[in-house]
């Protein structure tokens, strides 16, 4: 049957994203939400500074979504009426709601995105192996890693992004240089990801762990106790997105960590320094996901799959688990 087949067509590939709160309906923010088809977020934005006569550093979004897509989505507007908002006419784009806010909206202010997508040219079976592999993913997760698409046509993204932490290409807009630079350091995550042998499940000692209800972050220094909360999927251990203030894992996680960065040509941790004009704070992030609200349909000719994942979460990973290698289709 050849690979699992994605994106036939925008409507194969539905993206709604999640807000982390609702606009408060006074301010001097418009947040506008809108439905997007074959057009990247930049695009979009652009689209709607033109619209609103405002420079497009002041259209704020919380994330970038598909283009290959149709996608839901907030962005916000400076002095722009709800109901002029409401009226624009825009190509491949419509406005579904204009609601005021005290503030821009800002990148990772999202709860999670709600996907639907269908997935053609699968074999005999594929229905009852995918409905398995989920049960397994929603009791214990699958690696949180990023999807190809982070890193550019080729993996462009993270020499470009290297050029820039070396200092060897000048900044010439911020945006633009820290979402290149996000992606080295999600190249650097990865790296991580790929050279841990420890099941998902598990932590070891030295690992900084993440408390799932909180975001806290602590260090293990008892396997047994923190074992038996992975388990319950409370706790997962981290990863580093290296910056000025990545807090860092000791023992073999921390050596895991020192070796990726070496392996794609960064400094030891600790001592990275950004290029002027540029914040890299770094963090840390959830060694895997786990997809909620899951829904599964046959629909003949191929399976029609819903779920949310939490913000920063690919989709496309989590059907590389259920389907192995994929083919996109050439919408």
């Amino acid at each position: 049957m050849g690979a699992a087949l994605i994106r036939s067509s925008p409507e194969d590939f539905l993206v709604d994203e999640l807000p982390l709160y609702p606009p408060s309906g006074e301010g001097g923010h418009t947040f506008v939400r809108i439905e997007k088809r074959l057009l990247t977020t930049e695009q979009v934005a652009r689209s709607l500074a033109r619209a609103a006569e405002v420079s497009a550093r002041e259209v704020g979004y919380a994330g970038r979504k598909d283009r290959a897509a149709v996608t839901r989505q907030w962005f916000s507007l400076p002095g722009l009426d709800p109901a002029r908002a409401l009226a624009l006419e825009l190509p491949g784009v419509t406005v579904l709601e204009a609601v005021r806010h005290r503030h821009k909206l800002r990148t990772a202010q999202l709860a999670g995105n709600r996907f639907e997508i269908r997935v053609r040219n699968l074999g005999e079976g594929a229905g009852a192996e995918a409905r398995a592999a989920l049960d397994r993913i929603a009791e214990q997760g699958f690696p949180n890693r990023y999807g190809a698409q982070r890193f550019g046509r080729g993996g462009a993204n993270v020499e470009r992004a290297r050029a820039i932490v070396t200092g060897a290409k000048r900044i010439s807009d911020r945006r633009s240089a820290r979402f290149l630079v996000s992606a080295l350091q999600s190249a650097v995550f990865n790296e991580v990801l790929r050279a841990r042998s420890l099941p998902l499940a598990e932590v070891e000692l030295g690992d900084l762990a993440v408390k799932h209800d909180s975001g806290g972050l602590f260090w293990v220094d008892d396997e047994e106790r923190e074992n038996e909360r992975a388990a319950r999927f409370e706790i997962s251990a981290t990863g580093l997105l290296f910056g000025t203030s990545s807090r860092r894992p000791t023992g073999a996680p921390g050596e895991r960590e020192a070796a990726a960065l070496a392996a794609l040509g960064l400094p030891a941790p600790g001592e990275f320094r950004p290029p002027k004009g540029l914040r890299v704070r770094g963090g840390r992030r959830a060694l895997r996901a786990r997809p909620t609200e899951i829904s599964l349909e046959d629909e003949g000719d191929c399976l029609r799959l819903g779920f949310v994942l939490g913000p920063g979460c690919y989709a496309t990973v989590l059907l590389e688990e259920l389907f192995g290698e994929l083919r996109e289709g050439s919408c």
